[in-house]
């Protein structure tokens, strides 16, 4: 019985403080999740694409190489701005 009694406490006393103090942190951790499995698949799927032509035409390898760069850099840009932004929540709030 105190067992039942003291979880109860242990939950009422958790939901009080997830409503109050740390929502945000949650709201952080799926924003962040999202960002790292969006880019990680953007960059997957870009990079197997180059693969593929590359697989086909592999004279034009240089070519195919040289123009993934610029695109890749920028998708891993954005996925560090989304991060120091989901970061700036946390801080600042």
């Amino acid at each position: 019985m105190e067992v039942l009694q003291f979880l109860g406490a242990f939950l009422f006393q958790a939901e009080a403080i997830a409503e109050t103090e740390v929502l945000h942190y949650f709201g952080v951790a799926i924003g962040i999740g999202l960002v790292v499995v969006g880019a990680g698949i953007g960059i997957g799927r870009f990079a197997a694409a180059a693969a593929d032509g590359i697989a086909r035409q592999p004279s034009a390898a240089a070519q195919i190489s040289g123009v993934i760069t610029l695109p890749l850099f920028l998708l891993e840009g954005v996925a560090i701005l989304g991060e120091v932004f989901i970061f700036l929540v946390v801080i600042l709030r």
